[in-house]
Order: C-alpha cells, then structure tokens, then sequence
C-alpha cells in the first residue's frame, strides 16, 4: 500500500554511491556476518521462470542501478532483532545511512494509528462499531450513498467506502492545511474532500482519506494533539526513541534523516515534503523502531508482552475484516505461515514490512527514492530465502514462445487512466516492456494467454480488438487502453 500511484514511471539511472554497510547487532559473529553477507549478494526478482534459478542480484548494483541512495534494514529473527544495517547514503556527497538515520515512513502509519486506536477503544474512548460521526461536532463524514453508519472498524480495514486513495504532500515551504481543510479540500489542501462513496462494508478499498477521519475523531475524543497522543500511546511505551510524527520534522531531526530522491535519483527539491495527513503518512521513524513495533505486535497476540493493547485486541487487529486486510494490516496465510505487512510511499521513500504472527520473523526495508520500492520487495525477498521462511519467495511461472501475430501486432504505446503510460517494443524474437518508463525488460508470454514480466508480480491480459486489456499488479486490477 502506498500514498502514491501503483505504478509510478521511472527512469533508470546508475549514480556513483558510496555503499557501505555499518553493522548495529552481531558485527562480531561470523555466522551472522555471514547471513548479512548472503542476503546482500542474493536480491531475487519477484517472479522466476520456471525451469531456471533465480537471478540474483547485489545490493550495491541494485542501489546504483535504480538510483537509491540510501538504504536502510532490520531484520527480525526468533522474536528479537538480529541485525541492523545503513547502506549508502542520507544524499550523494552526504552522510552515510547508519540504523539510526530516519526515514518518513509513509503508509506504515497507518497500523501504527490503528494501535493507539484500538487502544482509545480499550479504554472506553472509543468504540469500534459506532457510528463515527456520533463522536464529531465541528466536522461530519459525508455521506453519498445514505446515511449508513460509519465505523472505526470499517476506518482501519479500508471498508468504509471513503474517498481519497493516498496524498502527495507539500513542498518544504508551501502552505500545509488544517486537518479539517483536508478533510473539505479546501486550500490550500492539494487533496480533495474525503467522503463516502461506497456502501459502507461491502467491499474494500484502500483510503488514506478515511486514515484521516481517523485522526480527527481521535484528536477529538482524546483533546490531545496528534503527535502527542501518538507519543503517548504507542511510540513511548514501545521504546520507539527515534519515531515521531512531527511534521515538518525540526531542523536537528532533520539533520540525522535520509533526504528524499526521485525515479531519476536526483535529490527531491527543498528537501522531504511536509504530510499533514499524520494518521495516514506522517511518521518518521527507523527500521530497529519499527521492528520494536512488529515484535510488540507478534508477542501482543500470543499473550507474551501487552504494553499497548490486550492479548484479544491484538488478535482482532489481526483478524481480516475483507479482501486479506485486517485492523491497519494486510494478512496472508494461516498459522505458521501468516504474515502481517504493510508499504508505505511518500515522495522520494518508499518501504516495506512484514513480519510473521508465530515465527517470530521479520523484515523492515526503507529507502531514499521513489524506485526504491523494488529494492525493497527484493530485500525482503533475500531475507525470505536466507532465513527459509515459508512465504515471500519469488513466484515461479512458465513462458512461452510468443506467437508471430503477437510480436507483430502488441508492440506501441498504452495508458492507464491515473497511472501513466507503458511501452512495449520488439527485441529480437521476444518483447520488451517499460512498465517502469524506460526501464525495459523481457515480457514473457505464459501458457493462458496472459503476459508477464520478472522485476514485478504483474499481468497484462489483452482484451478484443482495440489493443485493450487489463493490467493486475500490487493487489489492483485497472484497464489499460492502446494509445491513439
């Protein structure tokens, strides 16, 4: 999940980054030197073809290779944090990324917000199944179905029907609206007005929107500031020493954080954008904190440590609600194998978690610049496969030949409403595609008919006669058309 496009275009650029790695748990160890060792020497695409081993990849040529410059991890093993490692750097020419440099964190705010929350409802301030516009007088939800309640509950899992998919910040600088500016659209919001636009609790779909509903009954009911009551609810009782949700971040925090990048890798002008949507995209905080977080979390649900939320609140955050999403977490799996997890994407970050419920395993990944997603799923994915977890391993599929009619006739231009173009152009006796702007690569056809590529988990289906089809990836599934 992310605040920004899907798909965002971008575009290749090999940057001379000074890459180093600075050690925070282990440096002494030689096993453990050797499983860091392994997982950054062994990135895996998202997708292998069946038949052959996966291509790995280092991490320094992925840095350079997507114009990352800094990057930062922690991973999670037996329920403790086994390692923590910075590579690269804050900036080219800057400081190095060390496991104390911060990053926004984008989405992953969100189950962070959900945590303090569920625990306003376990303190009686709020409840789940409440209609939310009992709790709000200044401002109200609209409502353009009918006037079906909406609830905390519908809020977290992205059920509520709202408006508002992600935001893209303000300019170091620019005007920042009120919460309440931001709920209406109205300047200088660069957002429109969060609403509700589907039947409430009949299908799921993603709202940054409805994160900041959230934030506003919250403030409401506790009379605190957002930052503080975060502060007081979640990020001191875990030990999150380096997390915060002051935005604007203060110029001496500012000065130990990992300044933003584009798709090309050149630094994002002014500096990290302001997120006044603080419940949806506001935190900025570290791998180790929000490791601190995930381990809470696991060790919450299995009735060992509750310094936020009760063993049976914890387990309700990790009860799916619809569509694999529970309370602020997407879930997969079941048992041993089911992991929580969440994106975040802010202007020029991009990061991943995913931990497991019962393993006690972990990974958290934040990035510099806006390619830096792919980097990330990659890291996860070379962790998965060090630490033989059960899931989050490339997904190995079949290709064929394609057909002489299809290499004749799929090649050119097509656009997706809201996401941008891609490309498709012949090489040799294959395709290529620039789902990523010109970032070319193989697209492979698979026995069904669909196509597929192997940096992403994504599937082009063409449909009739006009070029069309449809394009599934990162849990969306959007019409493209064939340009005119």
């Amino acid at each position: 999940m992310s605040n920004r496009p899907a798909l965002p275009l971008a575009l290749p650029l090999a940057l001379p980054l000074l890459f180093c790695a600075l050690p925070a748990f282990g440096a002494d160890d030689p096993a453990l030197a050797g499983r860091v060792a392994a997982v950054e020497r062994g990135l895996l695409p998202a997708v292998a073809l069946e038949g052959a081993p996966p291509v790995k990849r280092t991490l320094a040529a992925e840095m350079a290779r997507l114009g990352v410059p800094g990057v930062s991890i922690a991973v999670i093993h037996a329920g403790e944090v086994e390692w923590a490692r910075g590579y690269g750097v804050a900036t080219p020419g800057g400081a190095p990324v060390t496991p104390s440099t911060l990053f926004q964190a984008a989405s992953i705010s969100k189950p962070v917000t959900a945590m303090a929350a569920l625990k306003m409802v376990e303190s009686g301030q709020l409840a789940l199944d409440r209609d939310i516009n009992g709790y709000t007088s200044l401002w109200k939800l609209p409502k353009d179905m009918d006037n079906s309640p909406v609830t905390l509950r519908q809020l977290l899992s992205h059920t509520a029907g709202t408006t508002v998919h992600g935001f893209a910040g303000y300019a170091a600088g620019a005007p920042v609206p009120t919460l309440t500016q931001l709920l209406n659209g109205a300047k200088p919001a660069n957002s429109r007005g969060v609403h509700v636009a589907a039947r409430p609790g009949t299908k799921w779909r993603y709202s940054g929107g409805g994160y900041e509903v959230v934030e506003y009954v919250m403030t409401e009911r506790a009379k605190l500031p957002f930052p503080q009551l975060l502060q007081q609810t979640v990020l001191k009782p875990l030990g999150m020493a380096d997390s915060s949700f002051a935005q604007p971040l203060p110029a001496m925090q500012l000065a130990r954080a990992a300044l933003p990048h584009d798709s090309t890798g050149k630094p994002v002008p002014g500096g990290p954008h302001t997120y006044p949507e603080l419940a949806a995209a506001g935190l900025w905080t570290t791998p180790s904190d929000l490791a601190k977080f995930a381990i809470e979390v696991k060790r919450s649900a299995a009735g060992q440590s509750n310094k936020v939320l009760s063993q049976s609140m914890t387990q309700l955050m990790l009860t799916p609600v619809l569509e694999n999403f529970g309370l602020g977490w997407r879930l997969d799996g079941n048992g041993q194998t089911q992991s929580f997890s969440h994106g975040g994407a802010n202007a020029g970050y991009q990061n991943k978690l995913v931990a497991y419920t019962e393993r006690g395993d972990g990974v958290i990944v934040m990035t510099n610049a806006d390619r830096g997603g792919e980097l990330a799923d990659q890291l996860v994915r070379a962790v998965a496969a060090e630490y033989n977890w059960p899931t989050q391993r490339p997904r190995v599929r079949a290709a064929t030949q394609p057909s002489p009619a299809a290499l004749d006739t799929l090649p050119g231009k097509y656009t997706i409403a809201g996401l941008g173009d891609f490309t498709i152009a012949r090489a040799g006796q294959g395709l290529t595609v620039a789902l990523k702007g010109t970032a070319m690569e193989p697209l492979h056809a698979a026995p069904d008919g669909s196509w597929f590529v192997t940096s992403m988990d994504a599937e082009l289906k063409f449909e009739g006669r006009d070029g069309g089809g449809r394009l599934k990836a990162a849990g969306m599934d959007v019409p493209f058309a064939r340009a005119k």
